[in-house]
């Protein structure tokens, strides 16, 4: 056919890329490849996808510097990753001594914890070692008050007052530093608790 007419399947030929194009058409596989590889080693500085141990080579390996989300000590994984560890190890250490007095001291003893963290995790953990729920002055562990505990008989976490008897240690080698801590055990403490209460609050 002539002018617009519809060329034959013989007559149609394939368009050949350029030159220069052919050239660069390994760059976007190659790109490509370069972004997975990226990600590959990323992501364990990232997301929880290798153990402590492997972590701490690594990053050790790539002179990698841990990033600081607080003004805390860090131990040798980043705060993220730390947080992870350590809670149920400090519930257990804290049953030791709990378990350890008398069974008709054990009803009068309150489990004093600085932190709102360190009272959560005795509250989560705590029952499958027989703990009582803990008390706090820590944010709004403050406002639930010290129920019925009067402070006779107290174990008190991370404490350094000379009242305080020394007994214990709760630590974890994955855990963050500020959890760390002795743990104590106080009696006979001078007042009441309700009285000496609003003294604890603290929200920072």
């Amino acid at each position: 056919m002539r002018g617009g007419g519809v060329r034959s399947a013989g007559q149609v030929k394939e368009r050949q890329p350029a030159a220069g194009t052919a050239r660069w058409q390994w760059v976007k596989p190659a790109w490509c490849a370069l972004m997975v590889l990226l990600a590959v080693a990323a992501a364990p500085l990232f997301l929880p996808v290798v153990r402590p141990e492997t972590y701490v080579q690594y990053v050790k390996a790539i002179h990698y510097e841990q990033p600081r989300i607080e003004t805390h000590r860090l131990g040798p994984l980043p705060q993220l990753f730390a947080d992870e560890f350590g809670w149920e190890e400090m519930a257990a250490t804290v049953a030791r001594v709990y378990n350890s007095l008398p069974p008709e001291v054990r009803g009068r003893t309150a489990i004093f914890a600085q932190s709102y963290g360190q009272a959560g995790a005795i509250d989560l953990f705590g029952p499958k070692y027989g703990l009582p729920r803990a008390i706090s002055g820590h944010q709004s562990y403050f406002l639930w008050g010290p129920r019925d505990y009067t402070g006779e008989s107290m174990i008190v976490m991370d404490d350094r007052q000379e009242r305080t008897e020394q007994l214990t240690r709760a630590e974890h080698p994955y855990s963050m530093p500020y959890n760390h801590f002795d743990v104590y055990y106080c009696r006979g403490m001078k007042g009441n608790l309700k009285d000496l209460w609003p003294q604890v609050k603290r929200w920072n």
